[in-house]
C-alpha cells in the first residue's frame, strides 16, 4: 500500500468550527482522523498514480498525493456528492499536482542532487536490466505526452475509469477525453511495441 500509515493531524491544521453553529454542529464540523485514514486506505494508490502521471517523479508524487489527501479530508464537509467521492478526490489530486508542477518548473535541480533508483536485490541481473529497459522505454513514451494526456491514460488504463468519469474528474469535455486518449494510444503505439488500442 502506498500510504499505509496512520496520520496524526496536529490541532493547528484542523479547521476551526464556526462559532455561530450549535454544539452538535461544531462537534461534527471538525474533521475526523478516521475519515483521513479511510481515504488513504481506499484511494491512496489511485491518488498516487494520478500524482505520478503529472509529476513524473516518485518522491514529488508522494508529497503531492499526501497533500491532496489532506486537502480532500479537510474539504470533506463541503463535498456535495455531485460526483463520486473517488472522482472528486482524483480531481483535487490532479489540480494540486498541476499547481505544484507549475510552481516547481521555475526551480532547476542539479542532476547530481536527484535520487538514485534502487533495484531490488533478489532479482537476476538479466531480469533487472530487462525490466529497467522496458520501464525506461515506457517512461520515455509517456514523457512525450502532455500532462493532461498522461493523466487521461493513467485514469483509463490503470484506474479503469469510464470516459465520462474521467471527463468529470478532470473538468474537460467528453470528446476531449476520447480524442486525447486516442492520440495518446497512437503515440504510445509508435513508441512501444505491443501497446493495444
Amino acid at each position: 500500500m502506498l500510504l499505509s500509515f496512520r496520520l496524526q493531524i496536529p490541532r493547528w491544521l484542523r479547521p476551526a468550527a464556526d462559532p455561530r453553529a450549535g454544539t452538535a454542529e461544531r462537534a461534527s464540523a471538525e474533521p475526523d482522523p478516521e475519515e483521513l485514514h479511510q481515504l488513504v486506505v481506499e484511494h491512496g494508490d489511485a491518488v498516487f498514480r494520478v500524482a505520478l502521471s503529472v509529476m513524473r517523479d516518485r518522491s514529488l508524487a508522494e508529497d503531492v498525493a499526501q497533500e491532496a489527501l489532506v486537502k480532500a479530508w479537510l474539504a470533506l464537509p463541503t463535498f456535495r456528492g455531485d460526483s463520486a467521492l473517488r472522482s472528486w478526490l482524483l480531481r483535487i489530486t490532479h489540480n494540486h499536482a498541476i499547481s505544484t508542477l507549475r510552481t516547481r518548473r521555475a526551480v532547476v535541480t542539479d542532476p547530481q542532487d536527484l535520487p538514485e533508483r534502487i533495484e531490488p536485490v533478489n532479482r537476476s541481473v538479466e531480469s533487472t536490466v530487462e525490466s529497467h529497459l522496458i520501464r525506461e522505454e515506457f517512461e520515455a513514451a509517456l514523457d512525450e505526452l502532455d500532462e493532461m494526456s498522461r493523466t487521461i491514460v493513467v485514469l483509463r488504463e490503470v484506474e479503469g475509469m469510464a470516459y465520462d468519469e474521467i471527463a468529470r474528474t478532470l473538468g474537460v469535455a467528453l470528446p476531449t477525453v476520447k480524442t486525447r486518449l486516442l492520440r495518446a494510444r497512437r503515440r504510445l503505439g509508435l513508441s512501444l511495441r505491443g501497446w493495444n488500442e
